[in-house]
């Protein structure tokens, strides 16, 4: 065991067009730190959150309090205490997965700081503790590739079922968060008042298999053409500032495929080069700033590593 160590937890793009609560996958960045130590006492104590002055310190109120409390109970009755710093990296409500990367972030610290004797799916359960506080439910789209790196599918929950997929070694994924908010309360509320028709089912049945398969057969193209959503995106479009305007502005700039990341107001595009990324989100940023909203963005590849010590 370490006296004192420091992990770092990948932000998330979940939903990836028409996997609602199933499809997530790892960003290069941005993510959350935790910094965590043993002590005597018994329970969790956090001493610091930086980066965010709304967050608490009450580790009962806490994403990372509540994932770490949930790896002690599993660690068993005789795990020492432990003393957290978060370190927010990434901003709140962006679609993101800010609070799932705060709990998985102090769930492997915990673990690892402990000896690691906790295993990949505990881990993320742990982090679903943290997370549940916030979304209101048991979703691990943001959470599994936060921990495993890479595109997961989730196939269940209860029982944990998390199906890893394969990267095509040129996509690149492109992020852009404009400075708006979206509560994810508020989002999951809008599709849980909702009711559609069964073609909107089957066209995001269709799509998800399609996706799937492009992966597997590094087939870009029919990738891009899988990122469509008929169920969620619809609803939650009006939440995104300017929202039809910057998808176009991806596509038209090359984007194989463009929508919301979880709850929003992110949108991500994919493109099959960094150059093509880097274009799509100028074009992405470029319709953001016409219509007056400041943004910021992220370009890189899918992150095959997750959660990890620094």
């Amino acid at each position: 065991m370490s006296d004192r160590i420091k992990v770092f937890a990948p932000a998330s793009a979940s939903n990836l067009g028409p996997g609602f609560d199933v499809l997530g996958l790892a960003l290069e960045r941005p993510g959350d730190v935790v910094e965590a130590e043993v002590v005597e006492a018994r329970g969790v104590e956090i001493v610091e959150v930086t980066g965010a002055d709304t967050l608490t310190t009450d580790a009962a109120q806490n994403v990372a309090g509540i994932a770490a409390t949930a790896a002690l109970t599993r660690l068993g009755p005789d795990a020492p205490g432990v003393r957290l710093w978060l370190h927010k990296q990434m901003p709140l409500a962006s679609g993101l997965g800010s609070s799932a990367a705060s709990s998985v972030a102090a769930a492997v610290a915990v673990n690892l700081l402990l000896g690691a004797r906790l295993s990949e799916d505990e881990v993320i359960r742990c982090a679903l503790d943290g997370e549940a506080a916030v979304s209101g439910g048991i979703h691990a789209d943001n959470v599994a590739p936060s921990v495993l790196g890479g595109i997961v599918l989730v196939r269940s929950c209860d029982p944990l079922d998390l199906v890893r997929l394969p990267v095509p070694e040129s996509l690149r994924i492109a992020v852009v968060h404009p400075h708006a908010t979206v509560k994810t309360d508020e989002a999951r509320r809008l599709v849980a008042d909702r009711r559609f028709e069964i073609s909107q089912a089957v066209a995001n049945l269709g799509n998800i298999a399609a996706l799937v398969t492009a992966l597997h057969t590094d087939d870009l193209e029919l990738l891009g053409r899988s990122i469509s959503d008929a169920l969620v995106e619809p609803i939650r479009a009006p939440l995104v500032p300017v929202f039809g305007e910057v998808k176009k502005a991806a596509v038209a700039a090359g984007a194989l495929g463009c929508s919301i990341s979880g709850s929003g107001p992110s949108l991500f595009a994919f493109a099959a080069s960094k150059t093509a990324a880097d274009a799509v989100a100028d074009a992405m940023q470029a319709a953001f700033d016409a219509a007056g909203v400041r943004s910021d963005r992220y370009v890189g590849g899918v992150n095959p590593r997750g959660a990890h010590l620094v």
